[in-house]
């Protein structure tokens, strides 16, 4: 498989993930722009599975829910039923 299609995957998964994370502190992706160092239509393409968010994106937003970073990444994902073609 197509390493951009398992990264499509992966971000759609994430996307999930940090949709339930902002789900426990913030009602809207608008208030996370009010609350935190984002802008909305930023964050919007992370909640989307659109963006690909930079190690430092990560770290903001793990301040702004008040968790550590590892748990944007507490969900199933078994990269190993995905052979990435090179």
């Amino acid at each position: 498989m197509d390493s951009k299609e398992v990264l499509k995957l992966f971000m759609l998964e994430f996307s999930e993930n940090l949709k339930r994370i902002r789900a426990t502190k913030y009602n809207s992706m608008d208030e996370v722009a009010k609350n935190s160092n984002f802008d909305s239509s930023n964050y919007n393409k992370f909640e989307n599975g659109k963006g690909n968010p930079t190690i430092e994106t990560m770290l903001k937003m793990s301040s702004a829910f008040g968790i550590t970073p590892k748990e944007l990444f507490d969900f199933d994902f078994d990269i190993k039923k995905y052979k990435i073609d090179e």
